[in-house]
C-alpha cells in the first residue's frame, strides 16, 4: 500500500495502537480522513496492537471476504498465574508451580492445539448471550455460560521459553480467541496461564509491515 492518502474506496491497514478499541479507530478516521461509509474487518481487542482492516465507501462490500482469512498473531503467555478474563483486564491470581516444567514437556503440548480443535470464548467476549454482550455480564458479576465452537489452528509455535513468560506465534481461523487458547494451553499444563501481550501480524495476504499508524495517516491531508 502506497503512503498516499488513503479516499473513499480502499482498502486501509491501520496498526492499531495499544488501548484504542476497533471503534476507535473507525470513528477517528472517519472523521478525519471525512469518510462517509467505513467500516473493520475483524475487531481486535483493546488490549492487544496490529493489523486492523478498514474498508471505505464500495470496499466496504469485501469486509466479509477478509473477514474469513486466516490470522497470525504473535503475543506473550504467563505461566502459573490466571485471571477470569484470560488476559489482563482483570486481576491476576496465582495458578500452579511453574518450577516443574521444561522446554520438551512445553512443546509436547503443541500437538493438541492443532487442527480443528473446539473452543470456548471468554466470558468476558463480545459473544452475545441473550442480546446482551458477555464481557457485559461478566462485569456485572453475573454468572455467564458460552457454547464451544469449532475452531482451526495451522500453527502454534512457542518461539522463545523463559518461564513464567512463554513467546509464541500462532496462524488461525476466524473465531479464534487467542486469550481461550493460551488459558487451555495453561490449564494443559497443569499451571493456568494468562495472555499478558497480543499482536495480530497478518490477515491473509495483509501484513501490518504494510500498516499505517494512527498519527501518520491522521496527519495527511486530503
Amino acid at each position: 500500500m502506497s503512503n498516499t492518502t488513503p479516499i473513499e474506496g480502499h482498502v486501509i491497514l491501520i496498526d492499531k495502537p495499544l488501548e484504542w478499541t476497533s471503534f476507535d479507530v473507525v470513528k477517528k478516521l472517519k472523521y478525519k480522513l471525512k469518510l462517509k461509509k467505513v467500516g473493520h474487518a475483524g475487531t481486535l481487542d483493546p488490549l492487544a496492537t496490529g493489523l486492523l482492516i478498514l474498508c471505505t465507501g464500495k470496499k466496504t462490500k469485501q469486509i466479509s471476504t477478509i473477514q474469513e482469512q486466516p490470522k497470525e498473531y504473535t503475543g506473550i503467555m504467563v505461566l502459573g498465574k490466571t485471571t477470569a478474563s484470560y488476559d489482563l483486564e482483570s486481576a491476576v491470581v496465582d495458578g500452579g508451580d511453574i518450577s516443574g516444567l521444561t522446554e520438551t514437556y512445553l512443546k509436547s503440548l503443541i500437538p493438541q492445539f492443532e487442527g480443528v480443535v473446539e473452543q470456548t470464548p471468554p466470558i468476558f467476549s463480545a459473544v452475545k448471550v441473550n442480546g446482551e454482550r458477555a464481557y457485559k455480564k461478566a462485569r456485572a458479576g453475573e454468572k455467564v455460560v458460552l457454547k464451544s465452537r469449532l475452531i482451526t489452528v495451522y500453527s502454534f509455535e512457542l518461539t522463545a521459553i523463559n518461564l513464567p513468560e512463554i513467546h509464541f506465534k500462532v496462524n488461525c481461523s476466524k473465531g479464534t480467541y487467542i486469550r481461550s487458547l493460551v488459558n487451555d494451553f495453561g490449564q494443559a499444563a497443569g499451571v493456568g496461564a494468562y495472555l499478558s501481550k497480543l499482536r495480530r501480524t497478518k490477515i491473509g495476504d495483509y501484513s501490518v509491515n504494510d500498516a499505517f499508524t494512527i498519527d501518520s495517516i491522521t496527519s495527511e491531508s486530503l
